[in-house]
């Protein structure tokens, strides 16, 4: 029961911590001059794996690479199948294919990367490089295609930035809510580990497990948070954007962040299972996109089954 508690107190901090941290940091980019475009690019659509940023860097550094991995594997597994499930049950997702083309693809290769670098053994300094190169790369090519070619997609990232309300108004209140986000994120990140190491060692199951389930979903409210919103509001792009820019930025930033701060290596049953469903889901919802242009309610139920399914398999057949 305590593990539990600490697993639910530190999901609050990281959330709490997580949209104070996006918060404050929008209101210093407004201040400073910043676009919407670059707000919501780099801001909103990386600003919500925040908790998964500091879990992740954390467990690398207490020697828990079996958490750090699982964390961005399930979360980008759960933030597919689960959050836009959820939406897409909400009301169906509408999306222009050629405003998410880029990014849709860039989630695929970025999870083919993966497949690669890992290569059935462990992530270490070289592949970080490659990650962080790789994540430079997207940033460098989004924001020259939208600012400059006037790319449709570039109203998304700028209606992301917008989709935020009640930011810090006074240069003293948006510093302090950054640094309480920051803090938040910090607190929260140990107080979830304890919990979540303490429910693998009491129900002795892998810590994989656990940072492939409760972990990553738990990490994972502040994108939940955010394209539910955008889904209640019929901003549809906004939904699916914010999914496609947190799960580039769980591979590319906090994998690159996490294995140049300690080696990581893969849990057993990460390369024979999970790694193949986060690209098969990545796949599937790139489908889904092209093929009808939204993400219908029917497809959102598949969606949700499938992260029905994929939990089960978890903790039945590879609870391990």
């Amino acid at each position: 029961m305590v593990n539990f508690l600490l697993l639910i107190l530190g999901v609050g901090l990281l959330t709490v911590g997580g949209e104070a941290l996006i918060r404050g940091s929008l209101a210093a980019a407004r201040r400073l001059g910043v676009s919407p475009l670059l707000s919501g690019l780099v801001i909103v659509g990386f600003g919500t794996s925040a908790p998964e940023l500091v879990v992740s860097v954390d467990a690398a550094l207490n020697q828990r690479p079996d958490i750090a991995i699982g964390n961005v594997v399930g979360s980008n597994i759960g933030n597919i199948l689960l959050i836009l499930g959820t939406c897409a049950l909400i009301t169906p997702l509408a999306v222009k294919p050629l405003a998410l083309r880029r990014d849709a693809v860039t989630v695929v290769v970025a999870s083919i990367l993966f497949l690669v670098l890992v290569g059935g053994r462990a992530l270490g300094p070289t592949d970080s490089v490659i990650f962080l190169l790789s994540l430079v790369a997207y940033l460098v090519w989004a924001y020259w295609s939208e600012r400059f070619h006037s790319a449709p997609s570039a109203e998304l990232h700028k209606a992301e930035a917008e989709e935020l309300t009640a930011l810090p108004k006074s240069v003293v209140w948006t510093v302090t809510t950054v640094i309480i986000g920051l803090l938040l994120l910090i607190a929260g990140s140990q107080v979830l580990l304890m919990g979540a190491v303490g429910i693998a060692e009491h129900f002795r199951v892998s810590e994989a497990v656990i940072g492939l389930t409760l972990v990553a979903v738990g990490t994972s409210l502040p994108e939940l948070t955010i394209s539910v919103i955008a889904a209640l509001r019929r901003h549809a792009d906004v939904a699916v954007g914010n999914i496609l820019g947190s799960n580039i930025f769980n591979l590319l930033g906090i994998l690159g962040v996490s294995a140049l701060l300690q080696p990581l290596p893969v849990h057993a049953r990460i390369l024979q299972f999970d790694q193949w469903v986060m690209l098969g889901t990545s796949l599937l919802l790139l489908f889904f996109l092209y093929t009808g242009r939204r993400l219908s309610r029917l497809e959102g139920g598949v969606l949700l089954a499938g992260y029905g399914v994929y939990v089960g398999l978890t903790f039945i057949t590879y609870g391990g």
